[in-house]
């Protein structure tokens, strides 16, 4: 799904459901495709989600992601999504 809002400040929040139990991964990606956070990595139930994506935090430690476009990416079994989204300051 797609984040909201989108361009965001400094917060942007991401919804996605899953039909079946599965191992989820969200990732999200600079403008070269470097990873710069991982959000969820873990197994979960059936049901839906929403996962929130801080430009100043990443991984409970204080960041500061520079305004441009990034990307993530929603794995679960054999499902894969990709997304851009827009960070301004």
């Amino acid at each position: 799904m797609q984040n909201y809002p989108n361009p965001f400040n400094p917060v942007t929040s991401i919804r996605y459901d899953l039909p079946h139990d599965n191992f989820v991964t969200i990732r999200v990606y600079d403008i070269l495709g470097k990873e710069v956070v991982t959000l969820v990595n873990e197994y979960k139930q059936a049901g839906r989600y929403l996962v929130s994506f801080n430009a100043r935090l990443a991984g409970g430690q204080a960041v500061n992601f520079s305004s441009g476009i990034y990307s993530y990416t929603i794995k679960a079994g054999n499902y894969e999504y990709s997304r851009r989204m827009t960070l301004l300051k």
